[in-house]
């Protein structure tokens, strides 16, 4: 937990202040000009890429998410955290921290920062699998990688590998 918030890097934290009885989840996948969305089901079984946001400035992000979180009865946010692959932090890193605080701060949720080093690789192979064309791939793979993030947290939640 990051400074008494409700900002969390461990699964069993972030677990135990949404609570037992679970609740809807929303992954995020934080990009330059994007925001990928994904959800999950209360009982934190699967993920489901959602819809790609184009960024702007917070406020208008602030708006476009919370009527996500609204609409969906959000109970908790899943932010992907791109280390490098050292596991050091750049400068994405700390913009999806500050980020991370925004949301808090806006949305009073909490909100899990998860390693999403292999998440973009992770969701354009099953793009691929699925013999989705490059275009269409472009187009939906912050959707899919913030689906990604969100499943490998809710698979950790929910598995008990806290």
């Amino acid at each position: 937990m990051e400074n008494g918030t409700l900002i969390f890097e461990d699964a069993r934290g972030f677990g135990e202040a949404v609570g037992e009885s679970g609740g809807a989840l929303l992954g995020l996948d934080l990009g330059t000009k994007t925001i990928g969305t994904a959800t999950c089901d209360a009982g934190w079984r699967f993920a489901t890429n959602g819809t790609t946001i184009q960024r702007g400035k917070w406020g208008r992000d602030r708006e476009t998410l919370a009527a996500l979180i609204q609409s969906r009865g959000i109970k908790g946010i899943v932010l992907g955290l791109p280390r490098n692959m050292d596991g050091s932090e750049g400068p994405r890193a700390q913009a999806s921290r500050a980020y991370a605080r925004n949301c808090v701060e806006a949305f009073a949720v909490p909100l899990l920062l998860w390693d999403e080093r292999w998440s973009t690789q992770a969701a354009e192979a099953a793009m691929i699998g699925q013999d989705m064309s490059r275009a269409r791939r472009a187009a939906a793979i912050d959707s899919h990688a913030a689906a990604v993030i969100l499943q490998g947290a809710i698979d950790r939640l929910a598995g008990g590998v806290l």
